[in-house]
């Protein structure tokens, strides 16, 4: 019996020294990494605000950003906050196609709309901030794409706003212009967005914020005035679990706001929030949050709201808001190409005018 227990003990003894040895042989198997750079290092165009060090080098290869993805440097944080996020997006999908179905039944469609939009943004999100360090060039290509995903998740949040949301008294007001303008002012968001990135050292940081939240915050008031309406009715509805999530997603929207525009973390501990804890981190937590909650919400509205909603839209409605979807990413793909287009010709006289 002690001989058994001996041969066991020994046999967790020698497991115990292999998993020792992991952390040594995945670094002996990885390529050699170059280290990041403070923000003297790189160009203009790639520095945040207080934002000091761990900045990645620029002009490295493909595989160096891709493998960036499990390195320490001041986008690690940004690239995983909205990767998790997409895979919970995800597993809110399948979640929600076991009870409902999207195939057969058109008031289902603004939902997946909202739920195919935050997986969008996310994606791109993620892909901005993962590859967005290559180059200049790659830089404009790849943040102009998460602009994108911004306008068309903006939509996507209009869509369910006023599809699940709305009262039949503003529903009487603006049922034929509501998601016309949302499309509009989707597009005007990416415009903005763009425009502000390829002016951004030429033009002051204030006049580039306003570019990007103006069009912005004019889109939020819009498409958002549905479920203010229906706060407005809390103290007379006050058993609807719905809006208990309206509040939420509300809430969190305006909290990433303030991140997004106020830097106060980083600028409050410069040189402490370089890596974990600036405020554009916090700002995809919370706009992550705010999804959740729009996502959630809308699940409920489709199935309590069912007899309200279906009275409210005509029959061939949904359809019609999914084809307006399509011609917004359209008009968005466009904006950007375009914006890219003139950033191209910037980099070549650039490039020229050095030799």
């Amino acid at each position: 019996m002690a001989t058994i227990v001996m041969e066991r003990i020994g046999r967790v003894f020698i497991s115990l020294q292999q998993i020792r040895e992991v952390p040594r042989m995945l670094t002996e198997a990885a390529p050699s990494m170059p280290g990041t750079v403070r923000d003297t290092e790189v160009p203009l165009y790639f520095r945040e605000r207080y934002i000091c060090t761990g900045y990645r080098p620029l002009n490295q290869s493909w595989r160096y950003y891709f493998l960036s993805l499990f390195h320490r440097h001041n986008e690690t944080i940004n690239i995983w906050t909205h990767l998790l996020a997409f895979f919970v997006f995800f597993a809110k999908l399948g979640q929600v196609a076991k009870t409902v179905d999207f195939v057969n039944d058109p008031h289902s469609w603004p939902l997946l709309i909202l739920i195919l939009s935050s997986l969008t943004y996310s994606a791109c999100s993620v892909t901005a901030h993962l590859l967005g360090s290559k180059s200049e060039l790659c830089h404009y290509v790849f943040f102009f794409l998460d602009y994108v995903g911004v306008a068309q998740y903006q939509y996507g949040s209009a869509v369910g706003h006023f599809y699940y949301a709305v009262d039949e008294g503003l529903h009487r007001h603006v049922h034929g212009i509501f998601m016309q303008t949302a499309s509009i002012l989707s597009c005007l968001s990416c415009l903005g967005c763009c425009y502000s990135k390829y002016y951004n050292q030429s033009l002051p940081k204030r006049v580039c914020k306003v570019c990007q939240v103006v069009p912005s915050a004019l889109a939020f008031f819009w498409d958002s005035s549905p479920v203010a309406k229906r706060l407005m009715s809390w103290s007379t509805a006050s058993n609807d679990p719905a809006l208990i999530y309206h509040f939420g997603q509300v809430a969190f929207f305006f909290s990433c706001t303030f991140f997004f525009i106020f830097p106060v973390l980083e600028r409050c501990f410069p040189g402490r929030c370089d890596f974990v804890g600036h405020s554009h981190q916090v700002f995809h937590v919370l706009l992550s949050c705010c999804t959740l909650c729009q996502i959630h919400v809308y699940q409920l509205e489709y199935v309590y709201r069912r007899k309200l909603y279906s009275r409210l839209h005509r029959s061939n409605e949904a359809a019609l808001f999914v084809q307006l979807y399509v011609v917004t990413l359209v008009v968005c793909a466009l904006i950007t190409a375009i914006m890219l287009r003139k950033a191209k010709q910037a980099l070549d006289f650039k490039a020229k005018s050095k030799r």
